[in-house]
C-alpha cells in the first residue's frame, strides 16, 4: 500500500498551489477528491468540460451515484499497466468543475503554472495522501480498485453492474 508519512505536508502543499494559483484551486481539489494520476486528472477534467458542452456529461457522471466512469471511455483511461475505473465525485463539487475553464492538455500544462511560482509537482504524494486516508474507511481490496490497480478482467467480473 502506498502511504505518506505525513499527509498534512501534502495537503498543506495543496493549500499553497491553490492560494498562489488561484486559476487551478479546483482543479486541485479535483484530484485531492478523485486520487487520480495528474495525466488522468487532466484527461477528466477536459473530457468532463466537453461533454458537459455538448450536453452529454451523463455519459461520464453517474449523477446517482455520484460517480465519474471512466471504465467508459476506455481509450483515455485503460491502459496496459495503469488504469482508472471509478472516481467518486460530489455532484456539487461537479458543478464547480463544469463551470471553471479547461485545461490545456499534457502535464505541462500544471508544470508551466506551478514553475511561475515556484511550487514543485508534488501530484503523485497528493495520490499517495489519497490512498492513505481511504485507509480509515476502506479495505484494501476497494483501495485498490479506486486506484486502478485490479486488472481489467477483476473489474468487469466483480465491479461492473450495468443495472
Amino acid at each position: 500500500m502506498l502511504s505518506v508519512r505525513n499527509p498534512d505536508e501534502i495537503w498543506n502543499w495543496v493549500r499553497q498551489v491553490k492560494e498562489a494559483r488561484p486559476d487551478l484551486a479546483d482543479f486541485m481539489d479535483f484530484v485531492a477528491i478523485t486520487g487520480l494520476r495528474l495525466n488522468e486528472a487532466i484527461k477528466s477534467w477536459n473530457l468532463i468540460h466537453r461533454l458537459a458542452r455538448q450536453g452529454k456529461l451523463s455519459e461520464y457522471y453517474n449523477e446517482e451515484r455520484e460517480a465519474l466512469e471512466h471504465f467508459r471511455f476506455k481509450e483515455l483511461f485503460i491502459r496496459r499497466t495503469k488504469k482508472a475505473f471509478v472516481s467518486f465525485v460530489p455532484k456539487n463539487f461537479m458543478e464547480r468543475v463544469v463551470n471553471s475553464e479547461r485545461l490545456g492538455s499534457s502535464n505541462n500544462c500544471i508544470r508551466k503554472r506551478l514553475k511561475s511560482v515556484g511550487l514543485k509537482m508534488r501530484f503523485h504524494d497528493v495520490r499517495k495522501a489519497h490512498a492513505t486516508i481511504l485507509t480509515k474507511y476502506l479495505r484494501q481490496p476497494e483501495i485498490d480498485f479506486l486506484h486502478g490497480r485490479v486488472s481489467t478482467n477483476i473489474f468487469m467480473a466483480n465491479y461492473f453492474n450495468q443495472l
